[in-house]
């Protein structure tokens, strides 16, 4: 559901299997990327994309899964990003926050994915203009094939600030004006490999 200025509202809920499974691989990859590789992004967060009527991928994003607005951090995170300006700082703060509990609950995530782009970015223009993609996780013995609608975020989107105040505590180059894009997965046209049983 789209609401003017671009703001995307998911009605939580939606009792699909692939949608339940891939909430929790992401859960399990995040919190394992934040305990064991000190936050640096791999491959089970970074799916290749495809845009629509390509066969090849354009590349590879890296992706952000922010919890669901009634269950959202981000005041938090707001708060360790203007409680030091030192990155190295920031960054420790984060890596404690996110190995914690923050991805315990995978029904507290929406399944809107996000990803930053710098202002202007022809890539993002590309992915917009296309209006459809496929993101293709592959990690860990585990595959899924998202088809995607793709959205530009509105600053005053929930999932927008929570990706832009995410990504600042990792990058204190984060431009103000960074492209934010929204991924929704049409679960009934994505698939798994092996499937959720």
């Amino acid at each position: 559901m789209t609401q003017p200025g671009g703001q995307v509202l998911r009605f939580q809920g939606v009792d699909d299997p692939l949608r339940d499974s891939f909430l929790r691989w992401q859960c399990r990859v995040r919190q394992m990327m934040m305990r064991d590789d000190l936050g640096r992004p791999g491959d089970g967060i970074m799916p290749s994309l495809t845009l629509a009527g390509e066969a090849e991928p354009l590349g590879h994003i890296v992706t952000v899964m922010s919890k669901s607005p009634q269950f959202s951090k981000t005041p938090e995170l707001k708060h360790m990003v203007r409680r030091t300006n030192d990155p190295a700082q920031r960054r420790e703060a984060a890596l404690t926050f996110f190995s914690e509990t923050y991805y315990q609950k995978a029904s507290e995530f929406s399944d809107i994915l996000t990803a930053t782009f710098p202002p202007e970015s022809p890539g993002a223009a590309k992915i917009r203009a296309a209006g459809q993609v496929t993101l293709t996780f592959d990690a860990y013995g585990q595959r899924f094939d998202l088809a995607c609608r793709v959205w530009a975020l509105a600053g005053h989107n929930p999932l927008f600030q929570a990706t832009y105040w995410h990504n600042l505590l990792f990058n204190p180059c984060l431009e103000a004006d960074t492209v934010i894009l929204g991924f929704e997965p049409d679960w009934h046209r994505s698939a798994a490999d092996p499937s959720p049983e």
